[in-house]
């Protein structure tokens, strides 16, 4: 989640409705799953609420991290909430009303053929899963994840690491039992595909593709930006780099031997910077040389 200080509000990301697959056990929107909510932190009273995807039966969850930032937005300066939701579309809302703004597509998908002015998707019903099987894109792993984002306010471009695979999903017989996994469908990956992975660098305000950096597979970890203008990230391979937010020209990398999932962080100590991260079951911590 996040919190402004200003405005005194809490913002968190909900998960999907369940059984996950099977939409005609649970009818109409299912609110407030798949949303983002504005929250009184000390009464826990919604203030107010957008829904990314009603009636999901993909999976999806939208419990990405929100990213606050103040921007002129058609002229006009607005306090701003975006978030690259794990459906593939990257949102920009208004987060003292919740007014969407901005929706645009920033990674492969199939499930939509679009979103319409009020930012509600426009499904493709050859994406529902039903007996025979359908295939769709992203994954439930989604287009993100849990790991989170970054912003640089010098370059005004959202930072995502995001995942392109898709799966075939077969309706299952799904009974609610406390404590048992209740999904209702089986899915099979693509036979043959090569699943891609990219760190995308997207204009903040509108979602636009300003550049990429294809990685070996799809990721896992978070992203940090810095204000000496580099973006650092890790791969599943074990590859640890720094790029130019600007331009996506990596200027080093390091190879840990160990999956990376974390975030990384940077600290100061005894005046010399660092940046550190996990990596596999060890810690590493990076710094110029003296």
């Amino acid at each position: 989640g996040a919190y402004d200080p200003e405005l005194d509000l809490l913002y968190w990301g909900t998960g999907n409705p369940g059984p996950d697959f099977i939409g005609e056990v649970r009818e109409g929107d299912n609110l407030y799953s798949e949303s983002l909510i504005a929250l009184d932190p000390d009464t826990g009273e919604l203030q107010w609420y957008f829904q990314f995807l009603p009636h999901d039966v993909h999976d999806y969850d939208s419990t990405q991290i929100p990213v606050l930032l103040d921007a002129d937005f058609e002229g006009e300066p607005r306090k701003l909430v975006v978030f690259p939701n794990r459906n593939g579309f990257y949102y920009v809302l208004d987060r003292i009303t919740g007014e969407f703004l901005v929706g645009k597509q920033f990674a492969r998908q199939t499930w939509a053929l679009g979103l319409d002015e009020n930012g509600r998707p426009i499904e493709d019903p050859e994406s529902i899963p039903d007996l025979d099987g359908a295939l769709v894109y992203p994954d439930d792993d989604g287009a993100a994840n849990w790991y989170s984002p970054t912003y640089s306010p010098q370059t005004n471009l959202i930072y995502q690491n995001v995942r392109e695979k898709g799966a075939t999903y077969f309706l299952a017989d799904a009974t609610y039992e406390p404590g048992r996994i209740y999904m209702g469908a089986s899915r099979r990956t693509v036979p043959g595909e090569d699943p891609k992975g990219f760190l995308r660098a997207l204009d903040a305000l509108t979602g636009d593709l300003v550049w990429e950096i294809e990685v070996f597979s799809p990721p896992w970890g978070g992203l940090m930006s810095t204000a000496g203008g580099l973006v650092f990230s890790g791969t599943m391979e074990g590859d640890v780099f720094a790029a130019d937010a600007q331009t996506g020209d990596v200027l080093w990398r390091f190879q840990t031997g160990g999956s990376v999932y974390a975030n990384p962080i940077t600290y100061l100590s005894e005046g010399r910077q660092y940046v550190a991260l996990a990596a596999g079951s060890a810690l590493f911590s990076f710094a110029l040389p003296e």
